[in-house]
């Protein structure tokens, strides 16, 4: 960023920037000089405090001049003119970077200048790469990261998939510039091999941050299984097959097939990690042993293989306890479901969404209690019942209803008082009731005898036929 700045009458540039190899151009310009007369003006260079060195002067009728040899065919005025000395310098060095002032002689003011400060930046020269170690108990360097050669000084940052940490180291050069250095350490194991660590530098100069990810180097001895045997082998058994799995790094430089009972058999064929026995036999009823080496030490495995007089029948595995347990939860939720669907449907019925189940009760009749007992009842007919569905019971009264004493409020008893003709009453009801368990559907028009309880009196109601 330029910014611009008025000292006194003398117009520069606050601060301006460049890189090295290339050109700067530092401005000046007198205004509102008035009535002042210039008489010369110079450029001087301030790499340091207390050091005040000329590199340009121009006046009007000596001409230019470029008095230090740092800066020899390397800066030029571009206006020849008083009023507008602007100069530049090519072919720029880290060393370049310091103040300069734009001073001019005046009369009858006296001097009046300005300064420019120029900052010089350079970009890093960034790098990483892996250390490679050997596997151990002591914490190492396996990464490192450098910027060097940047003003201002980068930053160095890690990311990384292993537990680990980093320092960082500045260094600075004798032209202004600053290196810096970072170390990833770790204790290493095997496993950390082939993982990731990455550097990430950031510095002003650049247009983003500079990443590069790497891959551990970890050296260690092998390690060594062996796979392939399936407990089943059997005399005349073909294309069986052993394979020496290992882990080693760097690669190993041997592999080495043996057998405990001394040499291989001869129906063995070895290819490098891979043993093969065409056909096996009684043979091939011993231990075999894998070994495998590479230049920090040797590892070996090795696995006895039992021969059988024939092939082992595989029998199916019972289902497992979890496969019981999820079959009977299954089938618990389904009873569950059916006996919920039942019960919610017979509830919807005891709820009067369904039909019926008896017959309602008879109207209210608007006649008096006496005109009640002076009419016989009137057993229920056949042609009377309404077809029922099958499950349903039906229920009606032999007679009409009941009649009370309460027509009358000024006689008879009330409120459960005991009326007067009670003994006489029940004697009569039970009468009639005999009588009428005696002729019941002799004949279809054989009423039911005439009530004799007179007005004021209490009664029973006669029987209920179900």
């Amino acid at each position: 960023m330029i910014t611009g700045i008025i000292a006194q009458k003398v117009q520069v540039e606050v601060e301006v920037e460049a890189y090295p190899t290339e050109s700067v151009t530092l401005r000046c310009q007198f205004i509102n000089g008035g009535s002042t007369k210039l008489t010369q003006v110079s450029w001087i260079w301030e790499p340091v405090d207390g050091q005040r060195d000329n590199i340009a002067v121009y006046h009007p009728v000596y001409g230019q001049s470029f008095p230090n040899p740092l800066f020899k065919d390397r800066v030029a005025f571009l206006f020849n003119n008083l009023e507008n000395p602007t100069i530049r310098i090519s072919k720029l060095r880290m060393s370049d970077a310091g103040r300069y002032t734009c001073e001019y002689a005046t009369y009858p003011t006296g001097n009046e200048q300005g300064t420019t400060n120029l900052v010089m930046l350079a970009k890093p020269k960034n790098s990483a790469d892996v250390v490679t170690v050997q596997a151990g108990t002591k914490s190492v360097v396996v990464a490192q990261c450098v910027a060097a050669d940047s003003k201002p000084a980068a930053t160095i940052n890690w990311i990384s998939s292993v537990r680990g940490n980093y320092s960082t180291s500045t260094t600075s050069g004798p032209d202004g510039t600053v290196t810096v250095r970072s170390e990833y350490r770790l204790v290493p194991t095997a496993e950390d091999n082939n993982k990731d660590v990455t550097c990430m530098v950031d510095q002003r100069t650049q247009d983003r941050q500079w990443t590069k990810s790497l891959r551990l180097s970890v050296e260690f001895p092998p390690s060594v299984s062996i796979a392939g045997y399936d407990q089943n082998w059997y005399v005349g058994r073909s294309n069986a097959e052993l394979v020496c799995v290992f882990n080693a790094n760097p690669p190993p430089t041997a592999i080495t097939w043996k057998s405990a009972s001394g040499p291989l058999p001869d129906s063995v064929v070895v290819e490098n990690d891979r043993l093969s026995i065409r056909k096996v036999d009684d043979a091939v009823n011993t231990t075999f042993i894998c070994e495998v080496k590479n230049k920090h030490g040797a590892n070996s495995h090795h696995i006895n293989v039992f021969v059988n007089e024939q092939q082992k029948t595989e029998h199916p595995k019972p289902p497992s306890t979890g496969a019981i347990i999820g079959g009977i939860l299954g089938t618990l939720a389904v009873i569950g479901l059916i006996v919920g669907a039942i019960l919610y449907v017979r509830c919807r019925q005891d709820d009067g969404e369904g039909p019926p189940k008896h017959k309602p009760p008879p109207p209210v009749k608007g006649s008096s209690s006496t005109e009640m007992l002076t009419k016989p009842s009137e057993p229920p007919t056949a042609s009377k019942r309404a077809l029922l569905s099958k499950g349903e019971v039906y229920y009606e009264t032999s007679g009409r209803e009941p009649v009370t004493n309460l027509d009358d409020g000024s006689s008879g008893a009330l409120n459960g008082g005991a009326p007067p003709g009670l003994d006489t009453s029940v004697k009569e009801f039970k009468e009639s009731a005999d009588s009428h368990h005696s002729n019941e559907f002799e004949s279809s028009n054989h009423g039911a005898p005439a009530a004799s309880i007179s007005r004021g009196d209490s009664f029973v109601s006669p029987a209920m036929y179900v």
